[in-house]
């Protein structure tokens, strides 16, 4: 059986999407600025970090590892993505940022007014209650 939402609840969901729709549109131009795609963009993020295996990116992605391998030999093809055997385990590859592919990572990190601007109005107890929130949320 199901219940409706109330007026409040359906704003704030409502809310919550327009953030994430604007949040996607500007990701997915800044990604377009570098000649990426928002997948590319969003892998090379997260090699910027840290060297992961495929698997790894996968799930952090929520995607098949196939899919994963696409993108990352498009990123190896222009030489900001590498493969490298994993010091613990020779049998599982790393994927990892280049320098150029880092430098590429910052850049597009940079631009993107549209996650940083909004947060830098709320103070950092403002902030600190949001991410709790959305922790919550998320079950984390």
């Amino acid at each position: 059986m199901a219940t409706r939402m109330d007026a409040l609840t359906l704003e704030v969901v409502d809310l919550i999407g327009s953030v994430v729709a604007r949040y996607h549109e500007e990701y997915e131009r800044a990604a377009a600025e570098h000649a990426l795609t928002g997948a590319q963009a969003r892998v090379l993020g997260l090699l910027s970090l840290e060297p992961v295996p495929m698997r790894g990116l996968a799930r952090a992605l929520k995607c098949e590892p196939s899919n994963v391998t696409g993108i990352v030999d498009r990123l190896e093809a222009r030489g900001l993505v590498e493969r490298r055997p994993d010091p613990a385990d020779r049998r599982v590859k790393l994927a990892a940022a280049t320098a150029s592919g880092r430098e590429v990572a910052t850049a597009l990190r940079d631009s993107l007014d549209f996650a940083r601007e909004p947060l830098g109005s709320l103070s950092p107890e403002e902030r600190g209650v949001l991410r709790d929130l959305l922790r919550r949320m998320l079950g984390q």
